[in-house]
């Protein structure tokens, strides 16, 4: 099946991707020539493991390539995919839908035969009826139908969730073109995944209200580990108490530092504005979408406690920049809140992430960036896990304890079990836990 993907960015580049590798003939399109140009020479964009070298095999292959005129490929595609951005609009928790409009008036004229338009792009309840209706106004002989295609991916495990998903939602009012992406789609049939068709509308709707559910969830447990450090509990052990439960599940219910990325901050917002806008307001959604902003800033609070009282003078060692492990995006990372607060209270930030810091240099100038976690954490106070990359996982705590000025280790992410600190030397705080203190 002749498929044209166009954006490249995180969604598009994956899914066209992928879609070359079941055996699709895949062109991806973006109006970005030096993006273009880099894809050809087998330069990735973004990091996401085992991409590169599924796009290499693919390109020799034949089946995937790059341009940056749709009018290369449209006119032969059997489908066409829209993955641009839709970023939250300045101002407002609206979603910006400039480039998805302005993409379909492109394309439009570019039609020829029948296609599948597809929004790929997570987008508002009623975006694909006003992409139907500007290609009909800009081609009204076109012989074409409008579906939604919500993407599930998680960045850093995208390959597998294309390849393996839990599900796939079709969203369109047309027979035919149910049975045209059932089509492209078919090589999943042989992991049996469940293909659920649905309106366009519902499916606007689905991507929408799933990740407002995980956002509900790392609100509740976010909120609960609060309670734990009030009260002496242990946050881990009642998420997994509360996640045998076969109704709640244990997946999403690890406290932290708050959510961000490319996903959950956008789309919590989108909902809760399209709701407003129905006028039927989701308030549970919006009371996270607010909770999670005061986390990030009550971490630093945290690192405060952690460190006397006052970090005043102190050099703090970041260890994680990304929103989370195995991405270089640092869209709406704590991060990005916790380090200009620990600045702006008199601290010396030094930084190590793995993957992060080419990003990280475009927000933060006034930080000192280092080569590995114990470099970064040499002769400083204290140090902090913001992200959970594997590296920082197995660290040599009795070498922390040595490197630290103050032997002061906060672990965000809880990471490490209290058993593992004994006779390092080091006081550990983590989140909704039992601090535990150097020597005991």
């Amino acid at each position: 099946m002749r498929v044209v993907m166009i954006g490249t960015g995180y969604v598009g580049l994956v899914s066209g991707t992928c879609f070359a590798d079941f055996g699709h003939d895949v062109v991806c399109v973006d109006n970005n020539p030096d993006k273009i140009e880099r894809l050809k020479q087998g330069e990735i964009p973004i990091f996401e493991p085992g991409l590169d070298q599924l796009v290499s095999q693919n390109v020799a292959a034949g089946r995937l390539s790059f341009v940056t005129d749709p009018a290369e490929a449209v006119g032969e595609a059997d489908v066409v995919f829209i993955a641009v951005g839709t970023p939250t609009r300045r101002g407002s928790g609206y979603a910006d839908l400039q480039y998805v409009y302005a993409v379909a008036e492109e394309l439009a004229p570019l039609l020829r035969g029948y296609t599948v338009v597809v929004n790929k792009s997570t987008v508002p309840v009623g975006t694909g009826d006003e992409v139907e209706e500007i290609i009909r106004r800009n081609a009204p002989d076109a012989d074409f139908d409008v579906a939604s295609n919500p993407e599930f991916l998680r960045e850093g495990a995208a390959i597998e969730d294309f390849k393996r998903p839990d599900r796939v939602v079709i969203g369109t009012e047309s027979p035919r073109a149910e049975k045209l992406l059932r089509t492209l789609y078919r090589p999943l049939n042989l992991n049996e995944v469940p293909i659920l068709a649905t309106g366009r509308r519902t499916a606007e709707l689905t991507k929408y209200a799933a990740n407002a559910f995980l956002a509900v969830k790392i609100g509740f447990i976010n909120e609960i580990s609060d309670l734990c450090d009030a009260v002496g509990a242990n946050v881990q052990e009642v998420a997994r108490g509360i996640g045998l439960d076969k109704r709640i599940g244990s997946k999403f219910l690890h406290p932290g530092p708050g959510y961000g990325g490319s996903c959950f901050p956008k789309d919590t917002l989108a909902l809760t504005q399209t709701a407003r806008d129905a006028g039927t307001p989701i308030t549970l959604v919006d009371t996270v979408v607010a909770s999670n902003e005061n986390r990030k800033k009550s971490m630093i609070d945290r690192i405060v406690r952690a460190a006397g009282g006052s970090v005043e003078g102190k050099t703090i060692a970041v260890l994680g920049l990304t929103f989370k492990p195995n991405t270089d995006d640092m869209r709406d990372a704590p991060s990005l809140i916790i380090i200009p607060g620990l600045q702006e209270l008199g601290a010396t930030i030094r930084a190590y992430d793995p993957e992060g810091m080419e990003e990280s240099r475009q927000h933060f100038s006034d930080v000192d960036y280092r080569g590995s976690a114990y470099e970064c954490m040499e002769k400083a106070d204290l140090a902090v896990i913001i992200t959970e990359w594997d590296e920082f996982r197995a660290l040599d705590l009795e070498r922390v304890a040595g490197l630290l000025n103050d032997r002061v280790l906060v672990d965000l992410r809880n990471i490490y079990k209290r058993a593992e600190l004994e006779g390092t030397g080091l006081s550990y705080f983590s989140i909704g836990r039992p601090d535990v203190t150097a020597g005991k």
